[in-house]
Order: C-alpha cells, then sequence, then structure tokens
C-alpha cells in the first residue's frame, strides 16, 4: 500500500505566496521588530500583491497565526501578537 501524500495547503500559501516573497524562517525568528521589519520589506518590494503594502504584511501574519492555532505555545503567540504592534508602527498606523 503507498503512503498518502499529506497536503498542506497553508504551508504552502506560506512558502509559495503570490503576495509577498517571505524571508525562510522570518515566522521563528524571535524578536517581534524583526518579523515586522521583514514583513514591511518584503510587502514594499513585492510587485504581485493585491492590497496596499500594510494589508498584505498583516495579512500574511494573521495568516500564519491563525493556521498554527493551537500549534503554537503561549509565548510564541505573544511574539506574533507584538509583531502586529510593531508591524503597525512601522507603517505608521494606530493601533
Amino acid at each position: 500500500m503507498s503512503k498518502k501524500k499529506s497536503k498542506k495547503w497553508s504551508k504552502r500559501v506560506t512558502d509559495n505566496s503570490d503576495a509577498l516573497d517571505l524571508d525562510q524562517g522570518v515566522f521563528k525568528q524571535r524578536s517581534a521588530k524583526k518579523i515586522a521589519d521583514s514583513l514591511k520589506q518584503s510587502a514594499e518590494q513585492s510587485h504581485r500583491r493585491m492590497a496596499s503594502p500594510f494589508q498584505s504584511a498583516m495579512s500574511m501574519l494573521n495568516f500564519y497565526i491563525n493556521r498554527a492555532g493551537d500549534q503554537l505555545s503561549k509565548s510564541r503567540r505573544t511574539t506574533l501578537e507584538k509583531a502586529k504592534t510593531e508591524l503597525r508602527k512601522d507603517f505608521g498606523r494606530e493601533p
């Protein structure tokens, strides 16, 4: 019996998104500021995004948080939530 391939569509979206070319391991960084800066840079450099750079970056961050769900540790989720705040600051948006 052959093994059935596990299809992780969310991983494909994160790795091969048409919206942003993300740096490898961007969501695994420990610093919320570094995550936000990397997302901002990716969003501003992308020519394929449909929305504004802020919307694209925030969407990708929210997508990652939502898809990871219960798999995220409390400290990891806290870091990613702080990255949202940093991303808003980077784009001059109020929370």
